[in-house]
């Protein structure tokens, strides 16, 4: 396990004096490490990088790393390497960019009021859309999907042209649910009658998804090629989730927009001047 560990110099500098209930953990020359300061790097890591210190091994690895890292800070302060100005630029630059994103994190965490909210599912209600629809596969050479018992490897032409046979039988009359159970190659909801529920925007392949979703109930699709093969598309249903069914998504969703207003008023409030002999125009 091997962790970056940039903020461990910031955070040992901390002036918590040890306790008791709060004993020191590592030594590290004259600079000791409490257990709440060791365990408040521990949960500024990495999800993954978190589980992996969670056993006592990993525990001691991190605090090994911890403290070859500080007794190479003190070496360098010792050798002055801190007043070298490139390294102050970047440290500074380091220190301000964990400070822009714990407040880009704040400013997206900020209750957003209801006709924000609002607003954001209006504009984006296409992404709670969903249609019902069924469907019936005639699978070609090269296809993901295998081979029926007993059934012939089609090639494009021979796909395309039994997809079109059937389409042309049910819009004559034929059963769709029928002619699923009987022709599709797509065992599983061809046995429901080519049933496949209803789906949202991004759970099918980009061919099948755009037909769909712009089918009317009850029209059957020209053929749609995809990787698995040619589709008939049948839509059932067309639908849209509720405002109060996805407030809890909308309000995630719309955190980074949250943040970016944030930005934008905390730059309208800050005097910035760019040298234009330097910079251009």
């Amino acid at each position: 396990m091997r962790i970056t560990l940039l903020l461990l110099g910031a955070v040992i500098a901390w002036g918590q004096q040890p306790s008791s209930a709060d004993p020191v953990v590592i030594t590290i020359g004259g600079e000791k490490v409490t257990k709440s300061q060791f365990e408040m790097i521990l949960g500024s890591l990495p999800d993954q990088q978190q589980a992996a210190a969670a056993s006592p091994e990993g525990r001691r690895q991190l605090a090994e790393q911890l403290a070859e890292l500080k007794a190479m800070a003190v070496e360098a302060r010792q050798r002055k390497l801190d007043q070298d100005p490139k390294i102050q630029v970047r440290s500074a630059l380091q220190a301000d960019q964990m400070l822009a994103g714990a407040l880009f994190q704040a400013l997206g965490n900020a209750k957003p009021d209801e006709a924000r909210l609002k607003a954001y599912y209006a504009e984006h209600k296409q992404d709670w859309e969903e249609v019902k629809a069924r469907h019936i596969l005639i699978r070609m050479q090269g296809s993901r999907v295998p081979l029926r018992p007993d059934e012939k490897d089609l090639s494009d032409e021979e796909a395309l042209a039994k997809t079109k046979e059937l389409r042309a039988k049910i819009v004559a009359g034929g059963d769709f649910a029928a002619l699923a159970k009987s022709d599709s190659d797509d065992v599983g909801s061809g046995a429901n009658g080519g049933e496949l529920g209803s789906f949202t925007k991004g759970r099918m392949v980009p061919e099948f998804e755009q037909t769909a979703f712009a089918l009317k109930v009850g029209e059957v699709s020209e053929p749609v090629k995809t990787q698995f093969g040619y589709h008939l598309i049948q839509v059932q249903e067309h639908s849209s989730k509720a405002f109060d069914d996805v407030r809890g998504e909308v309000a995630e969703k719309i955190k980074p927009d949250l943040a970016k207003l944030g930005i934008e008023e905390v730059k309208k409030k800050t005097t910035i001047v760019y040298n234009e002999a330097y910079f251009g125009k």
